[in-house]
Formats: structure tokens, C-alpha cells, sequence
């Protein structure tokens, strides 16, 4: 599988807010309670969305021509994680379609990042977790994350983890 990375410009948004909808539907067919503020999404949300789209921070995920979801890839995050003195990357809204899911994906993209942010000489890898979505916060534990703290925000409270790069 060749997995690329796209940019997603501004005129793309729709498409972006209808892969978040897409997922929070799946991920409520499966009686876990996280992202469902995506399915009718507050301006905050869809403004944190244009924000990271104009910082060219939101990804497409492409093998060949499909779509196979998005990333956001941040050098700095105040929102969760405030100042931080050691340079880190950090990941969010990882979004892969349903018809990928449970092929490693997921894996495979966060090592993707995380070798990139290793040769650019980020000391950590860092993500977050609805702390509701104990599935999810497992998945980054077995992925070599650290739980090093939650923090609340105004539509969920998340488990931080960072994962040491050099």
C-alpha cells in the first residue's frame, strides 16, 4: 500500500466535515459516545476546521486516487496541550473510512508521522483521546503512547499521550 499525504485546501471544507459526520456516525452505531457534536457540528468546531485548513495542517490520506480519510499534523497545539518547550508534532482527527478500517491503517499512519517528525528532530509525537472512548485510548497505549495527563475542554474531556521520539 502506498499511502500519500495531500493538502486540503479551503475549497475542500465540505468534504472534510462530511468524512468527521461520516465517522461519527460509525463510531455512534457502535454505542461510543465521542465526535458526536461532528454530526451537526457548533461554529467553534467548524472554525477550529478552517483555522487548520489555512495553517495547511489537514491532510488528506491517498493510496493512488481513493481517499482513505484525513489527519491534521500540528508543530504546536495550545488548545490541549498549552506552551511546550520541547518541539513535538502532534495529530488530530485522524479520520479513516469505514472500508479501511481494521487493516492496520491507522498504524501505519502514525508511523508515517512519526518517522517524519523524527527526521525533522521533534523530540515527541503527541495525540489525544476522548477519555470516554476507552477503545480508542487503548489502541494508542498498544501503539507505544504514554498516558501523561487529560485535559478538559468544552465538548469532551481527553486523555493525553505522547510517545518519545529520540
Amino acid at each position: 500500500m502506498n499511502i500519500s499525504f495531500k493538502l486540503i485546501i479551503p475549497q475542500q471544507i465540505n468534504s472534510v466535515l462530511k468524512l468527521f459526520k461520516e465517522t461519527a456516525e460509525k463510531i455512534h452505531q457502535k454505542n461510543i459516545n465521542h465526535w458526536q457534536y461532528w454530526k451537526n457540528p457548533p461554529i467553534e468546531k467548524i472554525n477550529w476546521v478552517k483555522e487548520g485548513i489555512q495553517n495547511k495542517e489537514f491532510f488528506f490520506i491517498e493510496n493512488g486516487d481513493e481517499n482513505m480519510g484525513m489527519v491534521r499534523i500540528m508543530t504546536k497545539d495550545i488548545l490541549y496541550w498549552g506552551e511546550q518547550e520541547a518541539p513535538a508534532k502532534y495529530i488530530h482527527s485522524l479520520v479513516i473510512r469505514e472500508k479501511y478500517n481494521g487493516k492496520g491503517l491507522g498504524a501505519i499512519i502514525i508511523q508515517q508521522i512519526s518517522d517524519q517528525a523524527k527526521k525533522e528532530n521533534y523530540n515527541y509525537l503527541r495525540l489525544d483521546a476522548d477519555s470516554n472512548n476507552s477503545k480508542l485510548c487503548s489502541y494508542y497505549e498498544n501503539l507505544g503512547f504514554k498516558n501523561v495527563g487529560t485535559k478538559k475542554v468544552a465538548l469532551s474531556t481527553n486523555t493525553l499521550y505522547e510517545k518519545h521520539l529520540i
